[in-house]
């Protein structure tokens, strides 16, 4: 299952904080702020989907995520790989390192990063 993009904003924030309440939710978006509403409808949806819940104070609720971000990404970028790039890593790679804007030094290290792990295995 994945999120809106509106949700991974949101998600992104509470990854961030690791628990929150709505209140720090609301902080930590720039201005122009969402509406509250708008946050309560997005953090319903996310536990729908199984990837929030919360702890319940009183009449205020602490949201903490359920999925770590990395996991999420991670099936994220491989879904990327099986459905535009006939499920090759390599082609993959290839399009990121030729149509993005990376310098000689990002190339370079994404050589090392590659390297280790072939050593590591």
């Amino acid at each position: 299952m994945q999120l809106s993009k509106s949700e991974e904003e949101l998600m992104n924030h509470l990854w961030k904080l690791e628990k929150a309440f709505m209140k720090d939710l609301l902080d930590a978006y720039p201005e122009p702020k969402p509406a509250p509403t708008t946050v309560a409808t997005l953090l319903k949806r996310m536990a729908d989907k199984g990837f929030i819940a919360y702890t319940t104070f009183g009449k205020s609720r602490e949201y903490y995520p359920l999925v770590k971000k990395k996991t999420y990404f991670s099936k994220h970028v491989n879904g990327l790989i099986k459905d535009f790039f006939n499920d090759s890593a390599s082609q993959f790679a290839s399009f990121f390192t030729k149509e993005t804007n990376l310098s000689k030094a990002e190339l370079e290290d994404l050589k090392k990063l590659i390297d280790n792990e072939i050593k590591s295995r």
